[in-house]
């Protein structure tokens, strides 16, 4: 059973690139859950491109499939997008998903609001040090000790930087969309409870 998505260690991995190493403070989370097929979504889009650029930011979007029947299949929809956000609306206590949806360090969410990030960013972060290496065919995953910390998923989420997709049909018919950070796999590596550990993923 996957553990509040609060209590989760997420990691990016742009595909097909060696990335990266984070150490305290730890960069904020921000994960918007999108639609080609939403009219309000291309604004929040456009923010998590410039989200994108910050190297205290972690910023993600997660295509979700549950518009796929309203006139428009989002070519990067995946259902793990929709069972995460459904997740977040039982921790949040929210009666229903919503796009564009904005979740901040998995604790706060919202429409799209700047205030929100700026917040989290203002705020005292502890980090855990983290580096994540693409050699070969296999992505290694290298966790430094943090006594205290609460067991975690350590979760690995591969993502596309950029892409332009024309909409044929739907509420955005006829836009050309500019798209960032665009999830295309979420993977469950195991659970972390603080101590130094490692993990080897094969690159699929």
């Amino acid at each position: 059973m996957m553990r509040p998505i609060r209590q989760c260690l997420l990691l990016g991995a742009t595909l097909g690139c060696a990335l990266a190493a984070h150490a305290q403070p730890r960069p904020v989370v921000v994960e918007l859950f999108t639609s080609q097929g939403c009219s309000s979504c291309p604004p929040a889009d456009a923010y998590v491109g410039q989200l994108s650029r910050q190297s205290d930011v972690i910023a993600l979007a997660f295509h979700v499939d549950y518009w796929d029947d309203l006139g428009w299949r989002d070519r990067f929809a995946l259902p793990q997008s929709a069972e995460r956000q459904n997740i977040y609306a039982r921790n949040l206590h929210r009666s229903s998903v919503y796009t564009p949806q904005l979740v901040v360090d998995g604790q706060v969410d919202s429409l799209g609001d700047p205030q929100a990030v700026a917040r989290a960013l203002s705020e005292h972060r502890d980090g855990v040090p983290v580096t994540v290496t693409v050699r070969d065919a296999q992505v290694r995953v290298e966790l430094g000790a943090h006594p205290g910390a609460p067991d975690s998923d350590v979760v690995l989420v591969s993502y596309l930087r950029h892409a332009l997709s024309a909409i044929g049909r739907g509420e955005n018919a006829g836009r050309n969309l500019e798209e960032f950070n665009i999830v295309r796999g979420i993977r469950t590596l195991g659970t972390w409870q603080g101590e130094v550990r490692g993990f080897d993923v094969p690159v699929s």
